[in-house]
């Protein structure tokens, strides 16, 4: 297994310096990754950006477009023959078509490159010709990134903290009465250890469907073609002590093992560690909507991505060196369109206070990071209505369930984070007010102009900060 490893860690250094000095040299690339935690909206984010780069004309905080550099945008066949194409023209036609709808949610890996031929700005304006950047933008869930916190643990520690948050969780009252019947030190049995691990999978998808984040493993979630494998049949135990040869926990810890090995490993060798820029979304409107717990999970969750990578600057010497890493790293709150404007910079806030910890540690680290409220789609317009006497923020939409028009006021975020991450981090089960309120809209049908892509807020500002430098 060390050779092995050796031999591994080898290959790809390899391959990395063989990567960098190409794109030193000859045409650059960018991979940027793109994730969050389920509904927080990858599809609509990648499919808006990528025809927002296509047909540039809501892009003006995008310097280069800005400026009329970027001369032409096209699609290519994605470099990595064995990673799906992330189908961009499916999700565009079905958020674009004359009934349009919310595309499907991402389940696995995809790719797609989208190249751009760009002018040089600056001093090198009149003395270099065009050159080409390909943008490669991979998408995978987040809850697999959530998964690379497990290749430091071991079982014991897994199951100890796992087990932890389940005691003080409602959603997990089946799973440990199951267990409270279970003798860990038994012998294997597979109709019981597939009991234990459907029950615990039960667990988390009620545990997603309330608002929590710390959903792993997370190829319990979205298992693919490993539904059914012994990889996927493990549950947290109690652990007193060693475990005995041929006893369940020693069953169960030899999944966990394994899962990490042959499922998390390669996920990270193969996708996740060649990422050079990082956009992770975050719903943190529906937390809130869900509750001080909602939002604590959520705070905690994002410390956890951030720790799954490995920030710093990604300078072309460094890469030959050390190999990537992640140079940018972009926390955004999706869904700004569900407020009116006066309260973004409320929601803005909070996405920053919401990844304090996580921003800090990568700014440690070299990586520049930041934080915004965005909509990769805008689905709502805003008026103001009147109501007990005074003007009150709303937005207007179709409500996705029923499909009827409605004007919305969620109520008021408040202007200081602390008021929420406070009652969050001290435990409290319900917001002190009426709290806030959130719906969800379908999106509206449009009509684009020539040279214009979706409307949005603020994707041109995020594609600024993620590609702008390299433009």
């Amino acid at each position: 297994m060390v050779i092995s490893s050796i031999a591994e860690r080898l290959v790809r250094g390899v391959e990395t310096v063989s990567d960098t000095v190409s794109e030193a040299l000859f045409e650059p690339v960018i991979r940027l990754g793109v994730t969050g935690l389920a509904r927080s909206g990858k599809t609509v984010f990648i499919t808006s950006l990528v025809a927002n780069l296509l047909d540039r004309g809501r892009m003006p905080g995008l310097v280069a477009a800005q400026e009329g550099r970027i001369e032409a945008a096209f699609l290519q066949p994605q470099p990595d023959d064995t990673v799906p194409r992330f189908d961009y023209e499916a999700h565009l036609a079905v958020l674009t078509g004359p009934a349009p709808h919310w595309p499907d949610s991402t389940r696995a890996v995809s790719e797609l490159r989208l190249s751009l031929r760009v002018r040089p700005g600056g001093l090198l304006a009149g003395l270099q010709g065009p050159r080409t950047v390909h943008l490669d933008i991979v998408d995978y869930p987040g809850e697999w990134l959530l998964d690379l916190g497990l290749m430091d643990k071991s079982y014991a520690e897994w199951a100890a903290e796992t087990l932890a948050r389940l005691r003080a969780r409602p959603e997990a009252a089946e799973y440990l009465a199951a267990l409270s019947g279970t003798d860990p030190d038994a012998r294997h049995d597979e109709p019981q250890a597939q009991a234990l691990a459907r029950g615990f999978t039960a667990y988390l998808e009620t545990a997603r469907a309330a608002g929590y984040s710390d959903c792993t493993p997370g190829r319990f979630l979205l298992p693919g073609d490993l539904a059914g494998s012994p990889v996927l049949t493990f549950a947290p135990l109690p652990v007193s002590g060693p475990s005995r040869r041929g006893s369940l926990l020693r069953e169960m810890e030899r999944r966990f093992e394994a899962y990490k090995s042959q499922v998390v490993r390669p996920f990270f060798r193969d996708h996740f560690a060649r990422i050079d820029r990082q956009v992770v979304l975050v719903d943190a409107l529906g937390a809130i909507h869900k509750g001080p717990q909602a939002v604590e999970d959520m705070r905690h969750a994002m410390a956890d991505i951030l720790g799954a990578f490995r920030p710093g600057r990604n300078a072309w010497l460094n890469r030959l060196l050390l190999g990537r890493r992640v140079d940018r790293i972009l926390f955004a709150a999706t869904k700004a369109d569900h407020l009116h404007h006066l309260q973004h910079p409320a929601l803005t806030a909070i996405i920053e206070a919401l990844t304090r910890e996580a921003r800090d540690r990568a700014q440690f680290a070299g990586a520049r990071t930041e934080a915004l409220a965005l909509a990769a789609l805008r689905v709502t317009t805003e008026e103001m209505r009147a109501h007990q006497g005074r003007e009150l923020p709303c937005v207007r939409g179709t409500l996705l369930e029923g499909g009827r028009q409605a004007a919305f006021y969620p109520g008021a975020l408040p202007q200081d984070p602390g008021q929420l991450l406070g009652p969050a981090r001290g435990g409290a089960t319900a917001w002190l007010n009426d709290g806030f309120q959130a719906m969800t809209f379908a999106p509206a049908p449009m009509q684009l102009k020539p040279g214009d892509g979706p409307p949005h807020i603020r994707l041109d500002r995020a594609a600024q900060f993620l590609i702008g430098d390299r433009l």
